[in-house]
């Protein structure tokens, strides 16, 4: 992959820690670029424009994706979610290394269109804890909550096609070896 950046994809059920594990990892490698998906879905408190998400109406969502603007999207829980194409090529063109946190559907999308992709897939123990783990969030309605419970069932699934599986079971040694496994492909690439 000379002259291009890496492109890690973070992937994996709602209430894994990929957000988490995300930010500690940008936190040791700030030379790192995030890439900001556009979403539907409303703002959650917190959450800023351009930093967490960009958030679109769904008409210009589907507009999007008429366009060809998006390298890969989903309707997962009921809302929109998508990468923009321009986005990731100018960035690893310019040589400079990215991270996608998105759903599995979209990790299958961006493999296909990119098979140089490195997929992460984060993951628990079991679904308890994943219930667990979503109800201290408190992001969630019962509704919602079930239904990213059911999405989460299918989505463990997916494990096993990714390159790299992380159980983020202690944040310590899980956060050290996403840190180690980003650092491997960098050095890998530089010769090292």
């Amino acid at each position: 992959m000379s002259g291009k950046g890496h492109l890690f994809i973070l992937s994996g059920p709602a209430g894994a820690g990929k957000g988490t594990l995300r930010k500690i990892l940008f936190k040791e490698m700030p030379d790192l670029v995030y890439s900001v998906s556009c979403t539907t879905r409303l703002r959650r408190p917190g959450e800023v424009e351009g930093k967490d998400y960009y958030f679109v109406g769904k008409n210009d969502f589907v507009n999007m994706i008429q366009e060809d603007a998006f390298l890969e999207w989903a309707e997962v829980h009921g809302n929109y979610y998508g990468t923009r194409r321009s986005d990731v090529e100018t960035c690893l063109d310019l040589n400079y290394d990215m991270v996608l946190e998105i759903d599995v559907q979209g990790s299958r999308m961006v493999k296909l269109a990119m098979p140089q992709a490195v997929r992460i897939f984060i993951t628990v123990h079991s679904m308890d804890e994943l219930e667990n783990r979503l109800e201290d969030r408190g992001t969630e309605t019962p509704d919602q909550m079930l239904l990213r419970l059911r999405n989460a069932a299918r989505e463990m699934l997916y494990a096993g096609e990714c390159e790299h599986t992380i159980l983020n079971d202690d944040l310590d040694r899980s956060s050290k070896e996403l840190i180690d496994l980003v650092w491997k492909y960098r050095n890998q690439s530089a010769g090292l």
